[in-house]
């Protein structure tokens, strides 16, 4: 199974890693015609067109750090960085605008968000609490204390997120902050020490009861909220019964291949399916099911 056209993936940026530790260079692109993404704190600013709003950097205010995003179309683009960072799940609204933004444009949004939010957030050192500054271009900040100096970089957090099958139907959840009759792929962190197979099967377990076996990657999605990887995985169970963790789901129940198809047609027009609500088109979970179904 392959997840083509997933939300934000496939940037046209260069990220030009190359430059990063090149001050100088960084400077003279800053003095050129270099462009600054416009954001409402750490969310995106649309124009007309429905595309990302691009300020001259020149016409900028410098006083805030600014992050090197990368080149686009041989241009230096940079984003401010966050004056308060966010971790709560975006809004309503957000997602509607998101639903809106072209698929290169999301990328680049999804990039800058998850890096600007790590600069509000990591402004102090984790080791020795000294205040940190901007190091490579935005991509390390540098505890300021000399008897320190430690090194902070922005972090991805591993998220898995798993289609368990028996006997042709899908084991989905719902957990509490779900719209009404919402359901979804089952999803955890992967936690230190364990592989990634070992953490689909302890995560599937620990919310729904069930054992599973022969679990397989398919595919993955940056998710800037605030920075993870979802890492989206198949698994196999023989035993269907389900005993569910009621402090991480509402409900967890096995879906027909009829129910999902239903389900996933609707979510297209943004209705609720017979059965249940499928995923929106934006979230991993919405191409694992229609791989699955794909693959029949």
């Amino acid at each position: 199974m392959s997840l083509p056209g997933i939300a934000f993936a496939g940037s046209r940026l260069d990220r030009a890693d190359h430059l990063r530790v090149d001050e100088a260079a960084l400077a003279k692109l800053a003095d050129g015609e270099a462009r600054l993404l416009r954001l409402d704190g750490i969310d995106p600013v649309i124009g007309g067109d429905g595309r990302l709003v691009w300020a001259a950097l020149e016409d900028a205010d410098r006083s805030a750090e600014l992050v090197f995003l990368g080149l686009l179309d041989g241009r230096a683009c940079f984003a401010r960085t966050a004056q308060v960072g966010s971790t709560a799940p975006p809004d309503p609204q957000l997602w509607q605008l998101i639903a809106t933004i072209p698929a290169d444009d999301l990328a680049t949004y999804g990039a800058a968000r998850s890096l600007v939010d790590w600069h509000a957030r990591h402004r102090f050192c984790a080791r020795c609490g000294t205040v940190t500054h901007l190091a490579k271009g935005g991509w390390q900040r540098t505890c300021a204390n000399p008897a320190c100096r430690a090194e902070h970089f922005p972090r991805v957090d591993p998220v898995t997120i798993m289609l368990v099958e028996h006997d042709g139907n899908l084991l989905l959840g719902r957990q509490p902050r779900f719209p009404a009759k919402r359901y979804s792929a089952l999803a955890g962190f992967v936690e230190p020490g364990e592989s990634l197979e070992e953490a689909v099967a302890r995560e599937v377990f620990e919310e729904a009861g069930v054992r599973v076996r022969d679990v397989s990657y398919v595919g993955s999605q940056p998710w800037p909220f605030p920075s993870s990887l979802m890492i989206g995985c198949h698994a196999l169970a023989d035993d269907p019964t389900i005993t569910i963790d009621t402090t991480e789901l509402d409900d967890a129940r096995w879906f027909t291949r009829a129910e999902v198809a239903d389900a996933v047609a609707a979510s297209h027009s943004g209705d609720l399916g017979t059965a249940f609500g499928a995923p929106p088109p934006h979230a991993i979970a919405h191409h694992l099911l229609r791989a699955w179904l794909e693959r029949g």
